[in-house]
Parts: structure tokens; C-alpha cells; sequence
């Protein structure tokens, strides 16, 4: 009987392996046909034109949605980052007070909020109340209420994390409880903070609709002005051109999708090399 049983358990334990790995290819496929799709229409539409020259109407090139779009994620990151990073280090050091479970509330809150809700939120009170109009200044701030959730909580979990013996030992050697937080917890917690930093980058870099009511779309070169002037991005591109019945606009939606991927891609790789230059 022991022995019919164990090889019962093992066919039962083969058979649910392969079907979880025959489930989670199953789910793989759109991924990989999506990604595959994208990358072989993109690169057919890749040249240096498109790098060099603006859009024009549905034609020319994406160099103007290129660098707004870096423009967007900076700025915002600019706010995000250390906004999230000191909340994630309040909650993690003094979060059993009531503004921490307020905090978490909030960041928990706006994690789920459908983003065109942040956008016409943007729209409102940015580009109509204050009247900066479509600008880069109303896109970045709309991207940064995005981006602050992911830091924060991703921060916290990763400064939470940092052993409780380190801060006994950096107390026990004299040092004062904010010189502890700032030298020991949040060294120790930057490869988690990164992450969350990571995943806010390609939140943001992937959003279209917040950005379509704060920074509108222009077909220009960015200026350099905060306010008062649209600003041209990636995602636009995807979204809009894709839809229109022309070659040319097909070619241009994938590219900018390639691109934003490619983006994705080397802001992760660089970060994790940052990250492990400063380990060592």
C-alpha cells in the first residue's frame, strides 16, 4: 500500500508540474506575441531620420516625442523621488503613529485610482484653475502623483526590511535616531527603494491618457518652458497613430513603442548596474 500511494503522490505531483508549466506558457504567449510584433515592426521603422526630425502630421520622425517624453519622467522623477523615499522612511522609522496609517491610506488609495482620473484632476486644477495651460510643468506634476505611491510603499517595505540589530548597534554607538534613519536604514534599504523607483519610471513612462489632458501632444521640439507650451511623448504616438489608416503612422506607433521598451529596458539595466557598483 505504501508504495502504490508514494508513486500515486509523484504521478500526482508530475502531473500538476506540467500542468502549471503548460498553464503559465499558455499566459505567456500574448506577452510574447505582443513583444515580438512590436520589435519586428519597430525596427523595420527604426532609421536615423526618426531620431533626428519631428512629427509631421503623421509622418517624419519622433525626435520631439523622444525628448519630451524624457523631459516628463525626469521632471516628475525630480518630485517623486524624494517625496516618496522621505515617506516611505517616516513609515518605516515612525509609522505607528496615526499620519503613518494616514500615509498608507493615501498611498494605498491613489495606487488604485484609474489615472485619467488623475488627469482630468490635472486638467483642472493645473492647466484651468492655475492657468498654466497644456505644459510640461502640469504633465510632470500629474505623473509625479502617480509615481509617489510605488516609491513610498516599495520604499518602506525595503527600509523595514534592514535588520532591527542594525539600528541597536548605530543607537549603541552614540548616534542620534535621524542620524541612524538617514546613514544605516536608508543605505541599507536602496536596492528595495530602486525597485520601487524602477516601477514608477515604467509607470509613468507607460501612461497616455493623464498626460493627454495636462500636456496635450505638439509636433514641435519642446522649448524649454515649464508652462504654456504642450509637449509632445511616446505613448501619444502609440496610441494615436496605431488608429489612423496610414503606413506611415503604423510605422511610427511602433517604433515609439520599441522605443518606450527600449527606455524601460536601459533605465532597469542601469539602475541594477548603480546598485551593485555600490554594493561592492
Amino acid at each position: 500500500m505504501n508504495g502504490r500511494t508514494g508513486v500515486s503522490r509523484r504521478l500526482k505531483n508530475h502531473l500538476l508540474t506540467i500542468m502549471v508549466i503548460a498553464a503559465t506558457m499558455v499566459s505567456l504567449l500574448p506577452l510574447v506575441d505582443i513583444i515580438w510584433t512590436v520589435t519586428a515592426k519597430g525596427l523595420a521603422a527604426l532609421s536615423w531620420k526618426l531620431f533626428t526630425t519631428v512629427t509631421v502630421g503623421v509622418a517624419g520622425g519622433l525626435a520631439n516625442a523622444i525628448t519630451g517624453t524624457i523631459l516628463l519622467v525626469a521632471l516628475a522623477l525630480v518630485f517623486a523621488a524624494p517625496l516618496g523615499i522621505a515617506g516611505g522612511l517616516y513609515l518605516s522609522e515612525f509609522g505607528s503613529k496615526r499620519l503613518g496609517w494616514f500615509l498608507r491610506q493615501a498611498a494605498d488609495i491613489l495606487t488604485g485610482v484609474p489615472s485619467i482620473v488623475l488627469g482630468y484632476f490635472g486638467y483642472v486644477t493645473m492647466v484651468i484653475w492655475l492657468g498654466w495651460g497644456f505644459s510640461l510643468l502640469a504633465g510632470s506634476i500629474t505623473l509625479t502623483i502617480i509615481m509617489v505611491p510605488y516609491i513610498m510603499r516599495s520604499a518602506e517595505i525595503a527600509m523595514s526590511r534592514v535588520p532591527h540589530t542594525w539600528r541597536e548597534a548605530s543607537l549603541a554607538l552614540g548616534a542620534t535616531h535621524p542620524t541612524t534613519a538617514f546613514r544605516i536604514v536608508l543605505r541599507g534599504g536602496i536596492p528595495g527603494i530602486l525597485t520601487g523607483v524602477i516601477i514608477a519610471v515604467g509607470r509613468a513612462m507607460g501612461e497616455t491618457a493623464p498626460l493627454i489632458y495636462t500636456a496635450a501632444w505638439s509636433n514641435y521640439m519642446p522649448t524649454g518652458s515649464l508652462i504654456h507650451s504642450p509637449v509632445g511623448y511616446l505613448t501619444y504616438a502609440v496610441w494615436n497613430f496605431i488608429n489612423e489608416p496610414f503606413a506611415s503612422a503604423h510605422a511610427l506607433a511602433y517604433a515609439a513603442a520599441l522605443i518606450l521598451i527600449l527606455m524601460v529596458l536601459a533605465f532597469n539595466i542601469v539602475g541594477r548596474l548603480l546598485v551593485g557598483r555600490r554594493a561592492l
